[in-house]
C-alpha cells in the first residue's frame, strides 16, 4: 500500500483547512470578536502539520481504490477533528464531543446540531458553523484536485472516494479540469443565491451564511428558528435553490456547453422533480387547514419537501405537528435522497431507478426466460458491476441503519426518536421526528450515541465503503507492516 502518498494528500488537505480558516478569523475582526485569535491558532497548528506531512513528496504518485478510500476516510476525520478545536478551546461548545459532533455535522452536510442556544454564538463561530457545509457539501478533496495538480492518473480514485453516487466518471478528459468545473458551477449557484437573497431584503450576514449552508444542503441557521423568522419570499428563493442543488451537477454541465438534450434526457432528475412535484401536492392539500389557506400551505410544503428530499435540513414550521401521512411522506423522502453527483445525501433518486428496473427485469425473466433484459437509464445499458454495487450498498445501509437504531436504543427513548435521528444522522438530513425533531435538537443523547450518530454521519456522506475499509483490520496489517519495513531498512 503506497501509505506516502496518503500522508502527502493529508498533509494538502491540512494546509487547506489552514487556508479556510482564515475566512472566520476576516469576520471577527469585521465584528471585532476576540474568538478570532482561535481560528488563527488552529489555522497555524493546521499549516504547520501540514507542511511537515507535505513536505517531502512520495516516489511513487499512483495510488489505488483502495489507497483512495483510506486517503479519503482520514481526511474527513483530520478535518472535522481539527476543525472542532476552535469551538472547543475557545468554550463556545466547552464539551469536545459536542464540538466535535457539531463538526462532523457541519463537514458531512448533516445539520443535527447539539446547541440550545445557536444565537448566542459569535459570528465568526456562526460563519465557521455555515461554511463546514459549503467545504463538505462538494467535497474538500475534490477542492484540492481543482487547485493542486497531482500526477499519476489515479486521481479519478479520490473522486470516486468521495462523490456521492453509484458511479462517478470524467465530465471532460482530465480529472483536475473535471473538478475545476463543478467548483466553478458550484460557486457560481452560491452567489446568485446571495445576490437574490441580499437583494431582496435579507441581512449580508445572513445571506451568506444561509447561501453556503443551502449550496451545501447543510441546514444549519444562524437563528434559533432556523429559515421561518424570514419572509415569503426569502423562503420561496431558499426553497429553489435547496432543489437546484439537489440536481446532479452534469445536467449544469450539459447546459453550460448548450448540449440541451443530454441534460433535458436525464432520467434521474426528471423522476427527482417528479417526485418533488407529487409529494409537494399531497401535503398541501393534506395540511391547508393546519396553515390557514392554501400559499401559505404550499409555502411550508414546499420548502419542506425540498429541505428533506435534497438532505438540507433547514425548517419554517414544526413538521412533527404534521398529519401523520405528510410525516410519513417525509420520511420517506429521508431515504430517497437527491441525485448523484450532487451536494445531497441520501440513497440517491438513481439507485431507486436502478433497484426498481432490476426487480421488473427480473419479473420478465421468470416470465420469459429466454429472454435479455438490461437495466438502462438514460437509454443507456448500466453495466452489471454497477447494479452489483447498487445492491450491496442497499445491504450494507441496512445493516449499518439496523445496528445503530439498536445501539441508540439502549438508551431507552422512544422508537420514532431513534429510528428517526439514526436516519436524519446516516442520510445527512439534520432534523427527524419526536425529540429529535425541527424544534429540538441532538444535545440529550450520551456521548456513547452521540458518537454513533457520528460514525453514521461520516459513514452516510462518504457512502459507506471508504470509512469501512479504513476499519477493516487487514488495511491496519498493512500499514503495521510497511512501518515495520521502515523500521527494518
Amino acid at each position: 500500500m503506497n501509505t506516502s502518498i496518503i500522508r502527502y494528500i493529508l498533509g494538502h488537505v491540512l494546509r487547506i483547512e489552514a487556508l479556510l480558516l482564515l475566512l472566520p478569523c476576516m469576520i471577527a475582526v469585521y465584528f471585532r470578536e476576540s474568538q478570532g485569535w482561535y481560528y488563527l491558532l488552529t489555522a497555524a497548528l493546521c499549516l504547520v502539520l501540514g507542511m511537515l506531512m507535505a513536505w517531502k513528496k512520495p516516489k511513487s504518485s499512483i495510488f489505488y481504490l483502495k489507497e483512495g478510500c483510506i486517503a479519503t476516510a482520514m481526511s474527513w476525520i483530520f478535518l472535522s477533528v481539527f476543525g472542532c478545536l476552535p469551538f472547543c478551546i475557545s468554550g463556545e461548545i466547552p464539551s469536545f464531543t459536542n464540538a466535535l459532533f457539531e463538526t462532523i455535522s457541519g463537514f458531512t452536510t448533516t445539520g443535527a446540531s447539539i446547541l440550545e442556544d445557536v444565537e448566542a454564538l459569535s459570528h465568526c463561530a456562526l460563519f465557521w458553523r455555515s461554511f463546514t457545509h459549503w467545504i463538505g457539501g462538494m467535497g474538500v478533496l475534490v477542492f484540492l484536485l481543482a487547485i493542486i495538480p497531482m500526477s499519476g492518473g489515479s486521481n479519478i480514485n479520490l473522486m470516486r472516494a468521495e462523490s456521492p453516487g453509484p458511479s462517478v466518471g470524467k465530465l471532460v478528459p482530465k480529472i483536475g479540469v473535471t473538478a475545476r468545473i463543478l467548483y466553478g458551477i458550484y460557486f457560481g449557484l452560491t452567489l446568485l443565491q446571495l445576490l437574490l437573497l441580499y437583494v431582496n431584503g435579507m441581512p449580508l450576514f445572513d445571506a451568506v451564511t444561509t447561501s453556503i449552508g443551502t449550496a451545501g444542503t447543510g441546514g444549519f441557521g444562524i437563528r434559533g428558528d432556523s429559515i421561518a423568522g424570514y419572509s415569503d419570499t426569502l423562503q420561496w428563493i431558499v426553497t429553489v435553490f435547496m432543489i437546484l442543488f439537489g440536481i446532479n451537477f452534469n445536467f449544469y454541465y450539459f447546459l453550460l456547453f448548450r448540449q440541451f438534450r443530454k441534460a433535458l434526457g436525464m432520467q434521474e432528475v426528471r423522476a427527482y422533480l417528479l417526485i418533488i412535484l407529487a409529494s409537494v401536492t399531497f401535503i398541501t392539500v393534506n395540511i391547508r387547514h393546519i396553515a390557514g389557506d392554501l400559499f401559505h400551505a404550499l409555502t411550508q410544503a414546499a420548502f419542506q419537501v425540498a429541505s428533506i428530499i435534497t438532505t438540507t435540513g433547514f425548517a419554517t414550521t414544526d413538521f412533527n405537528q404534521w398529519p401523520e401521512a405528510s410525516k410519513t411522506i417525509l420520511v420517506m423522502l429521508m431515504f430517497v435522497g437527491a441525485c448523484a453527483g450532487s451536494t445531497g445525501g441520501g440513497i440517491k433518486v438513481s439507485r431507486f431507478l436502478i433497484s426498481i428496473q432490476s426487480v421488473l427485469c427480473e419479473l420478465h425473466s421468470y416470465i420469459h426466460p429466454k429472454a435479455i433484459t438490461t437495466v438502462k437509464m438514460d437509454k443507456k445499458p448500466i453495466d452489471r458491476e454497477v447494479v452489483r454495487a447498487t445492491n450491496v450498498y442497499f445491504v450494507t445501509f441496512l445493516l449499518i441503519f439496523a445496528i445503530s437504531v439498536f445501539a441508540v436504543s439502549l438508551e431507552g427513548h422512544d422508537q420514532i426518536t431513534n429510528f428517526t435521528a439514526v436516519a436524519a444522522t446516516i442520510n445527512n438530513i439534520g432534523p427527524g421526528l419526536s425529540q429529535v425533531g425541527p424544534a429540538a435538537n441532538f444535545n440529550f443523547f450520551s456521548h456513547f450515541s452521540k458518537y454513533v450518530l457520528m460514525f453514521d454521519m461520516l459513514a452516510g456522506r462518504l457512502e459507506f465503503f471508504p470509512l469501512l475499509i479504513l476499519l477493516h483490520p487487514t488495511v491496519w496489517k498493512d500499514f503495521a507492516t510497511r512501518k515495520k519495513k521502515k523500521t527494518i531498512t
